[in-house]
Order: C-alpha cells, then structure tokens, then sequence
C-alpha cells in the first residue's frame, strides 16, 4: 500500500490573507491554483488554540459530564468537560487544569486516547482527548464566561447518550466511543 502520509500537496498557494483574528480564530483568504490547475480561492479557520477534552472514570466507572449552552450553535449541549490550550502548552497540562477548573477533579493517572483533526476542510483545529482516573473530587473554579452545569453518571449511561445522538460534540463522540471499546476490549 502506497504511503500517502508523505505525499505533497497538489495545490498551489499564490498568496494568503488574514481577514479576521480573535483571540480564539484567524480566518485567513488564500487565492490558489487547484489540483486541475485552475484558479481558485480557499477559505480556512485557523485555530489560535489547541482543544482538549477529558473523559474522568472512577473506580466504579463513573465519569462526569458538562452542560452548557454554546452561542454558535444556540443549543444547550452535554459534553465531556473541554477547554483551550494555548499552542505554548502542553495538551495535558490544559486537560488538567480545563478538569480543575470546570469539574473540580484532579487526576494521579492520564492517558491519551485520541488526537483528531476536527474539521479539515475548513480548520487546522486539533484535538487531543484524554481518559483520567485515580480521580479526587474538589471544587471547581469556572472561568467568570462559563456557565456550566456538572452531572455525574454511570459511564454506559453517557456512552447510551452518544448512541441516541443527545450527545453530538464531536470530542465527545469520539471520546466516549474510544473509552467504551477500551473497556470492552478490557484494557481499563
């Protein structure tokens, strides 16, 4: 089989544009040269962060889960708790304190169970999702634009809830779905 990790771009960039920056995106303009070798335009988010996602397990196979209403999308969500991590950071260390902060968990045993591009067809977001346990509970310390509900439950329960799609956060999806065939396949 061929290695298609190393095959180079077929597009070529004849110049780029940045049109919008926050904080948190950049949307930058590229014209271009399409693989068929016509001119175009392409349109990218880029991420001034990192994401990171944490799946907390208990010795019981408990885990926690976060509510809470994301203005992009103008719906209240459950999801995993997730946060930002600055590019200048290390993914875990930002798993740790995004857990702190939002669930008031703190971890002795980390584990990286998946890293996903989230969107590459308009985004360069990267995502890493860690499973955390040997878990002790604290109080959180949300950050003063958070407004979020924390709920404990079973883990097959939040698993259930990815299968009947109350849970569509793709970090999340993905998580859960890693950790169950993990704990099927008896490695935790």
């Amino acid at each position: 089989m061929e290695d298609y990790t190393t095959k180079k771009s077929p597009w070529k960039t004849i110049s780029t544009q940045s049109k919008y920056k926050t904080p948190w995106i950049e949307v930058v303009h590229h014209e271009v040269i399409t693989p068929g070798g016509t001119e175009g335009i392409y349109g990218c988010v880029n991420f001034q962060n990192l994401a990171v996602g944490v799946i907390p397990l208990d010795e019981n196979y408990n885990t926690w889960i976060v509510g809470q209403f994301r203005y992009p999308t103008q719906k209240y969500t459950w999801e995993i708790p997730e946060g930002g991590c600055p590019l200048n950071e290390l993914p875990l260390d930002a798993a740790k304190r995004e857990l702190k902060e939002e669930v008031g968990l703190t971890a002795e045993t980390w584990e990286l169970v998946q890293e996903m591009d989230l969107s590459n067809s308009a985004t360069d977001e990267v995502s890493f999702t860690y499973l955390a346990r040997n878990i002790t509970e604290g109080s959180a310390c949300q950050d003063d634009n958070e407004d979020i509900t924390v709920r404990k439950l079973p883990f097959l329960e939040l698993y259930q809830m990815v299968l009947n799609g109350d849970i569509r956060d793709a970090i999340s999806v993905a998580g859960i779905l890693k950790v169950k065939q993990m704990i099927d396949d008896k490695i935790i």
